[in-house]
């Protein structure tokens, strides 16, 4: 798409300066005769369309893609009622130009473009200050765009961390997750960096999250789009993240502690994988029954081990003689951990 498009601009480009050469042959070689005025007639044209062809990509090409990447900083809602409120001001200005072309001298012409854009500006931040009355509006008529609490259009920006992990996949299959995944170009670096490492373990690592971002953005309900926006002044990827949150007003997914943690003191919200994972564990009280398999001896005398289906740790006393084999148990107490939950059982008809 992009090189059908920088053709298409040479094309245009090559006609355009192609008629400003044209004419500018024509009055440079008004008075000439000859083969003077053959050479201006035909060299200036083709100057001019070289120049076009080879110079109009970086005129126009460029600016529009730094113009795109700007806009896509701007949450959708801002940039509609921006627009608007441009459009009303510009119309306000043009009305009040009758009026304004019969000052005397210089003002004549000076004051209908001072006018317009005082009422431009005017119109922007009116419109733009008026923001979360129209995100409440149309939530109540539009239920379906989703919206976070400050009525913009919901965007969630993705941590290398997190990536990686994988358990975002499967997440965002459930359709627990609404918006837009926001992935910025400066953690799709990282994680190519981590995906050509010399250590296996860690290049395994960046692999994963490669595959994982891929399957999101064929199979996930929810869009996920590269954010170009960077902050070279930034030290490392975590500030360049909060940054962008802060910027974007959006959250950070993550399972990064010590990212969750200067977020917290950046006033950034942070949607974190680990927390959501506690949260949805299966509740078990004491005196619950329960069958685990018994892997391995625990670290008391006497003691197995064992695991649930979502990797929380049991712990049954006397489980050794039970190493290897399927176990029905009783809950005694539960212990919640830095590292997790742990679960303390005894085998079921034990005294």
């Amino acid at each position: 798409m992009t090189e059908n498009l920088t053709v298409v601009v040479r094309v245009l480009g090559a006609i355009f300066f192609g008629f400003l050469g044209l004419y500018s042959g024509l009055a440079l070689a008004e008075g000439d005769s000859g083969l003077t005025r053959v050479l201006f007639l035909v060299a200036t044209p083709a100057g001019f369309i070289l120049f076009g062809t080879l110079a109009t990509p970086f005129l126009i090409i460029a600016p529009l893609k730094r113009l795109q990447e700007w806009s896509n900083t701007i949450p959708p809602l801002q940039l509609v009622l921006g627009t608007i409120g441009l459009l009303a001001g510009f119309l306000l200005g043009a009305l009040a130009t009758p009026f304004l072309i019969t000052l005397p001298g210089v003002g004549a012409w000076v004051a209908p473009f001072v006018v317009s854009f005082l009422f431009g500006l005017i119109g922007v931040v009116v419109m733009i200050g008026r923001e979360e009355e129209f995100a409440g509006f149309l939530s109540r008529y539009l239920p379906g765009v989703a919206r976070s609490n400050d009525g913009h259009p919901r965007e969630i920006i993705v941590d290398t961390s997190v990536i990686i992990d994988g358990r975002i996949a499967d997440v965002a299959m459930t359709g627990f997750l609404q918006g837009t995944l926001i992935v910025p170009r400066f953690i799709l670096d990282e994680l190519r960096h981590v995906a050509d490492s010399h250590e296996t373990l860690r290049r395994n690592r960046g692999r994963r999250g490669l595959d994982m971002l891929n399957r999101l953005q064929k199979e996930a309900p929810i869009p996920v789009r590269i954010s170009e926006e960077d902050f070279p002044d930034a030290r490392d990827a975590d500030a360049k993240l909060i940054r962008l949150a802060s910027k974007l007003k959006a959250p950070i997914l993550t399972n990064d502690y010590n990212l969750n943690r200067i977020a917290e003191l950046e006033d950034v919200k942070v949607l974190n994988i680990n927390d959501l994972a506690n949260a949805v564990k299966v509740v078990i009280l004491p005196g619950e029954e329960m069958a685990v398999r018994i892997i391995q001896e625990g670290r008391e005398v006497g003691q197995g081990v064992g695991f649930l289906d979502d990797g929380t740790m049991v712990v049954v006393e006397g489980g050794h003689r039970y190493l290897n084999e399927q176990l029905d148990v009783i809950v005694t107490r539960i212990l919640q951990t830095v590292a997790g939950r742990m679960i303390f059982a005894q085998p079921k008809g034990a005294a």
